[in-house]
């Protein structure tokens, strides 16, 4: 029960109490109350008045024990749940020059005798010289020698809402997530299996296929009937109930299943294994084999289509599979006919608007097909396909691909251009398709500061955390200082990562950086390099933004040696902001604005982008992007190039933000009505009843 308690306070920032009794009048809660609101304080969290208020009124001993758990909460969502010391006690002052350090290093080491014999001219090895990459004193030492923070009204405050009892939070958690109209991270899959397990009941419209495998997970567990309507659907259950990956995207090692299980499955799969379906069968034709090999579908002659299914994946029976026909209508030339095959799935034909109006075929008569497909066609994709469409008007400088890990690549853009006037028709069919499937706001009131936040298409790239926003969200960044920090904490073996910023010009040239190899700049510094995790690590760069002569800051964590982002024990990123008459020590929690565990595939993770305005004014601009990178020795000298790129294309790409869909409902909005919010956070003053979309449930506005 504690793990959804966490899970809600984490993801909807609501404290679920329910019904717990009232204590006595003896006062004891109250001042519980004002002692933990107190606590909350110190790490950039408060409690509501109604929360507040709910608190005092309960014992005294259930607020300090429900109080322990809330801030355990908080404090990891903000990452100060661990100790964050810094190589460079002082940090960010007395850092020393990068060259002056390594000497005094050298001199240290060849002025003792045990040291000097093993440092050999020929084979120097700068990074395992004696007092290099670890911590030189403790964080006791570190407290010691900073002064407490000075609290400013910029500080953050989060707010934490009064909520209902767990097991109806639990349920509004479940249901938001398993009707998410867009796929989920790996994060918000695996909450989604934990409250599934206290949420039998699926909702009615699961869109998201993974999110179905999640909820027939527990179903099949519990004998009950599955929710499949593809082969795949079946494969993804099987993948997931073997604790393996239920996007298909890594291969699983299945387990075996129970006599009740291979029947359940082998009927589930008999009901969808139409000949129509088998062709999707070869897309994932060896774990097809291996899961036939577990399932024994010989032993059930009753389910003759089933056993079809591992015929096509042994290539014993044939099957085309309907990209297949597709592709090869396009290659032969015949557009048409590819335009006819797509108008049976209307979201396989607007995925592929942008080639065929390039194929040769009359533009005309393709987007008479795509404005029939539109209404059939989920929301997610009409969204996808109107951002797609409004950078065709305006090629950035080159397109991005990333897949569901975030590892992202650069490429230029060879397509041949589409007339302005096909592009405004195909908008116009989006605008309107999209219009007629929101609801009626009512009053709608919005959060400026929203308006800029990109519409979560996708969830698979975005880990969970405090603060975060959808890849190609532009957010302010209020402070005079700006100071980003990562810290990791090895599993197994001694692991290296490395905190850089690259420093680029208006044109993404002129590259300045700080990292291990440069401690500092004009308007940076570097807090010191750590080369071992055993008990955890943190690096931080301090960034002064008033004297910063790059308008571009690309922070990034590399990793030198040893485990990946997903092997280590712990690893996550975050930045924080502070005016410039503020101390403090390195990391303090109430100054974070944003911190996210690092668990992409590459080597190189780019969280995110700072930028300077013409006004003077910075914005962060979110990528949640990973390089590939090399095994070993990651630097950001080595990789200025290929994030450069990156980067740019993210920057000069035009998300579809809030604002596009606010536009939409404003069109829609009846005063006088029910109330509907959009905002980073839900203001205390709303009416009852209001429907409220804030940065954790944006993905609700995505229209079905």
């Amino acid at each position: 029960m504690d793990n959804l308690e966490s899970l809600v306070i984490a993801r909807r920032l609501r404290v679920p109490i329910g019904d717990a009794p009232a204590g006595s009048h003896s006062g004891w809660g109250e001042v519980a109350a004002r002692q933990l609101d107190a606590a909350l304080l110190s790490v950039g969290f408060k409690c509501s008045a109604p929360l507040l208020d709910r608190l005092a009124s309960l014992h005294g001993e259930t607020v300090v024990d429900l109080g322990v758990r809330i801030l355990a909460a908080v404090r990891g969502l903000v990452g100060d749940h661990v100790h964050h010391n810094a190589y460079f006690i002082d940090f960010p002052r007395n850092v020393p020059d990068t060259l002056e350090f390594w000497a005094g290093l050298l001199r240290e080491a060849l002025l003792d005798p045990v040291a000097a014999a093993s440092v050999q001219p020929a084979t120097l090895n700068l990074l395992a010289l004696p007092g290099y990459g670890r911590y030189q004193h403790t964080y006791a030492d570190l407290l010691a020698a900073h002064a407490e923070l000075i609290p400013l009204a910029g500080d953050r405050v989060t707010v934490l809402e009064l909520g209902g009892g767990l097991e109806s939070e639990a349920r509004e958690l479940y249901l938001s997530l398993a009707g998410s109209e867009v796929p989920l991270s790996a994060e918000d899959l695996a909450a989604l299996r934990t409250l599934a397990a206290f949420c039998v009941d699926a909702p009615e419209r699961i869109p998201v296929r993974e999110n179905r495998a999640v909820i027939n997970e527990l179903r099949l567990a519990a004998g009950r009937p599955l929710l499949v309507d593809t082969v795949t659907d079946v494969l993804r259950l099987a993948c997931g109930a073997s604790g393996g990956d239920v996007t298909l995207a890594e291969p699983t090692r299945l387990r075996s299943f129970r006599r009740a299980e291979r029947r359940s499955l082998l009927q589930a799969l008999d009901t969808v294994a139409s000949p129509a379906r088998l062709g999707d069968v070869s897309r994932h034709r060896e774990q097809w084999k291996r899961l036939g090999e577990r399932l024994h579908p010989h032993e059930y002659p009753s389910l003759p289509r089933a056993a079809h299914v591992f015929e096509v994946a042994r290539g014993v029976r044939q099957a085309r599979g309907f990209d297949s026909r597709v592709e090869a209508a396009l290659v032969e030339g015949r557009t048409g006919d590819a335009v006819a095959l797509l108008e049976k799935t209307p979201g396989a034909l607007l995925r592929r608007l942008d080639h065929l109006l390039r194929a040769g075929i009359s533009s005309s008569a393709v987007l008479d097909a795509a404005e029939k497909a539109a209404a059939g066609a989920s929301g997610r994709v009409l969204l996808s396909l109107r951002e797609h469409l409004q950078n065709r008007l305006a090629p950035a400088a080159g397109r991005v691909f990333t897949n569901r890990h975030g590892r992202a690549w650069a490429a230029p853009d060879t397509r041949s251009p589409l007339e302005e006037s096909v592009l405004s028709r195909a908008v116009a069919i989006l605008d309107e398709e999209i219009t007629r499937r929101l609801p009626d706001p009512g009053e709608l009131i919005v959060d400026p500061d929203v308006l800029d936040v990109a519409l979560p298409l996708s969830g698979k790239a975005v880990a969970p955390g405090l603060g975060m926003l959808p890849r190609g969200s532009l957010s302010t960044v209020d402070g005079e200082l700006l100071r980003f920090f990562v810290h990791w904490r090895q599993a197994e073996r001694r692991t290296d990562y490395d905190l850089s910023a690259l420093m680029l010009d208006a044109s993404y040239g002129d590259p300045q950086q700080v990292s291990w190899t440069n401690y500092g700049n004009d308007f940076a510094e570097y807090s010191g390099d750590l080369t071992d995790a055993t008990d955890g690590a943190s690096e931080f760069i301090n960034i002064r933004l008033a004297q910063a002569t790059q308008p571009i800051i690309i922070p990034q964590v590399n990793i030198y040696d040893g485990e990946a982002f997903g092997e280590v024990a712990e690893a996550f990123f975050g930045f924080m902001t502070r005016d410039a008459e503020q101390e403090g020590r390195p990391f303090e929690p109430r100054t974070v604005r944003m911190k996210s565990d690092l668990r992409g595939s590459g080597r190189i993770a780019l969280p995110l982008v700072f930028l300077r305005g013409d006004d003077g004014g910075w914005r962060a601009k979110w990528l949640h992007l990973y390089l590939r990178g090399h095994a070993g020795f990651n630097q950001v000298e080595g990789n200025r190039v290929t994030a450069s790129l990156l980067v740019r294309s993210i920057v000069e790409r035009d998300y579809l933000r809030v604002r596009y869909l606010v536009d939409l409902l404003r069109a829609k909005s009846s005063p006088g009505g029910s109330t509907t919010y959009i905002g980073l956070q839900a203001p205390a003053d709303l009416p009852t009843g209001a429907r409220v979309y804030t940065h954790a449930t944006l993905h609700e506005l995505i229209p079905a």
